[in-house]
């Protein structure tokens, strides 16, 4: 069995003559051929004379062997044909066909294969290559586009070349086809915004063989070639406007067409500029440092949609102005931390990408800021009344104390007016006794017994009186007599 390789060689037509091919120089052990040359054909570098017809395959590889038709060759000297010869890939350039082995390599052995063509309309097949290949794949390169040819390939041994297997449909070296495609930049993607007076400069890359034909619209339409300039190279279209204007704003479409097949691609352009004022501004009202403003949105947004506004104001004795609010997107406000005694005027730009408008929209009148007097309105007091009775809070607690350390009782009362403290013990007045001191202080009630005895036991009360009424408490004293021995 032999192995399979690919032949390349560069080709230079499909007919050639029986003396041409017996000079082409011996093949290399990879299996390159040279491609036939029709004699005075268009790829023809030189007249060629005329030369007889084209000998068979196994006459250039062994010219002493006998043929296979010659009746004296046993049929099992020479090889069968080939099988399965196909086309593998047609170029716009080359071709490359494969085959099998024969079934039956003959008893002297199989020494190559000769590829021959033959063009459309043609009578003479011309091999490919001069000499034997030991190869079952073969490329014939250098093919000029629009040539059609069959193919056959013969087994050729000591004895002679066998009978060719011949590929039953036509060649035809036709100009490949790439599909055509378009590649959008990044930046282009989106909406590509321009300001007028700007250059517009489109360069969109796109593929395909052969050459396609691009076509520029513009909303559907055709461009306008006194404004709009397109290029179209081997791999680019480029569309080209010097001074763009806002009517140059839309979806601009590229269309690369190819036999039948096309690719699109839309890029949208947006062409702006600053916008105008609004359209008028009042001074709704006024008020203490405080100025209200209401103005109407412009009617040229630039086209494109605002941003906000810049409110500004200027005090009339310096004529400065100084922004107070930015990018504020209602059309009302409020100016406060105006000074007193000034006078102000108002303005309002209206902004978008390209900035504030050329010109604002100015009140016509000032804002005063006048001093207000101040008039105090007291309300009406009213005298809450705080009289109350005596009422304890604290009570009196029983005690028990030691003879010999003086002692205190105290309790709380609370009461409007200041009620009268009144210490009684066993209901007698005790006020005046020197044994007894009363205090009272923020309502807290005290009696302090100096050096009491088992006499000062009893019960104690103390007594508030206002002229709302009067309380009392009682408590039980008990002084323990010591422990004598």
């Amino acid at each position: 069995m032999t192995e399979q390789a690919t032949s390349e060689a560069p080709a230079c037509g499909l007919e050639e003559t029986a003396s041409e091919s017996a000079h082409v120089p011996p093949t290399g052990p990879s299996g390159d051929t040279a491609a036939p040359q029709a004699p005075g054909g268009e790829r023809a570098s030189e007249p060629q004379e005329s030369a007889p017809q084209p000998p068979d395959p196994a006459a250039s590889a062994a010219p002493a062997a006998p043929t296979a038709t010659d009746p004296a060759l046993p049929r099992e000297d020479v090889p069968s044909a080939p099988l399965l010869l196909a086309v593998e890939d047609v170029s716009d350039s080359s071709v490359t066909v494969s085959w099998e082995p024969p079934e039956r390599l003959g008893r002297l052995g199989l020494q190559g294969y000769v590829l021959e063509l033959r063009r459309e309309g043609a009578l003479d097949w011309v091999p490919v290559n001069a000499r034997p290949m030991m190869v079952t794949q073969q490329t014939v390169r250098n093919l000029a586009v629009g040539d059609k040819f069959f193919v056959r390939v013969a087994a050729v041994s000591s004895a002679g070349a066998g009978p060719p297997a011949v590929l039953e449909q036509l060649v035809h070296i036709q100009e490949t086809i790439e599909a055509p495609k378009i590649r959008v930049p990044r930046h282009l993607r989106q909406t590509y915004i321009r300001q007028v007076g700007e250059s517009i400069n489109l360069q969109i890359p796109f593929q395909g063989n052969p050459k396609p034909q691009a076509l520029w619209t513009h909303n559907g339409h055709a461009l306008d070639s006194q404004r709009v300039s397109v290029r179209t190279g081997d791999q680019d279209s480029i569309l080209f406007i010097r001074s763009a204007q806002r009517s140059d704003s839309g979806c601009y479409e590229l269309t690369v067409q190819l036999k039948g097949l096309e690719a699109k691609a839309a890029i949208n352009i947006l062409v702006i500029e600053k916008p105008g004022p609004p359209s008028s501004i009042r001074l709704l009202d006024v008020w203490s440092c405080n100025a209200a403003l209401e103005w109407t949105p412009p009617q040229d947004t630039g086209n494109t949609e605002l941003l906000g506004y810049t409110v500004q104001k200027a005090d009339e004795k310096t004529g400065r102005w100084f922004t107070v609010l930015e990018r504020y997107h209602p059309t009302t406000c409020t100016v406060s931390d105006l000074i007193v005694g000034n006078s102000y005027s108002f303005r309002v730009f209206s902004e978008n990408l390209c900035g504030l408008s050329a010109s604002a929209a100015v009140t016509k009148e000032l804002a005063h800021i006048v001093k207000t007097d101040v008039v105090a309105k007291p309300k009406s007091f009213v005298e809450r009344d705080f009289s109350e009775a005596p009422s304890f809070t604290q009570p009196l607690a029983d005690h028990t104390s030691t003879p010999g350390y003086s002692t205190q009782l105290s309790c709380s009362v609370r009461a409007s007016p200041k009620p009268k403290i009144i210490w009684m013990k066993n209901k007698m007045d005790i006020q005046g006794d020197p044994k007894y001191r009363a205090l009272s202080e923020q309502g807290v009630c005290t009696l302090e017994i100096r050096k009491p005895s088992p006499f000062d036991s009893g019960v104690y009360t103390c007594k508030a009186i206002n002229v709302l009424g009067e309380a009392s408490v009682d408590c039980r004293l008990e002084v323990k007599a010591s422990a004598t021995h």
